[in-house]
């Protein structure tokens, strides 16, 4: 699948044009896709020396992107005269998504396993479901009086 990322707000912390502080497991789950053999596209609004400190940030932190800002590494980067920065991707992760960025570690998971964002709240809410279930059964044990003798 070739997944195209966004930098700022969605790596790391929207400071644009500095280099915010990682996003909590940002970094390892990008590492984790190219393991399981995804081609990663950084897709960003940064360009010139803002770009290569975000490329070289991701590269000391062992993340390598597919391409940069466009489709494949070796197109020629026409800055826009004919051509469209458009990225074809299977799937975008961008802060800016509706919904906002679901935490790294519901993207993997929607990723890896082929689900969409509602099966993952779904399965979310069964699973709080049943932790409430529990604790109600537990409590309703705990607040039974002794029996008499």
């Amino acid at each position: 699948m070739i997944i195209a990322v966004d930098f700022d707000g969605t790596i790391v912390e929207d400071r644009y044009p500095k280099i915010g502080a990682e996003i909590p497991f940002a970094i390892q789950t990008l590492k984790m896709l190219t393991q399981k053999h995804h081609q990663l596209i950084l897709w960003t609004v940064r360009e010139g020396s803002s770009l290569q400190e975000a490329i070289e940030w991701c590269q000391q932190r062992g993340v390598k992107f597919y391409a940069v800002n466009q489709n494949l590494p070796e197109e020629e980067n026409k800055l826009h005269k004919n051509g469209s920065r458009k990225i074809n991707a299977d799937l975008f992760i961008d802060d800016r998504n509706f919904g906002g960025l679901p935490d790294w570690g519901n993207i993997y998971q929607i990723i890896q396993n082929g689900l969409i964002y509602k099966d993952l709240y779904n399965k979310s809410q069964r699973e709080c479901f049943s932790f409430r279930r529990f604790w109600e059964k537990l409590l309703k044990i705990i607040n039974k009086e002794p029996p008499t003798i």
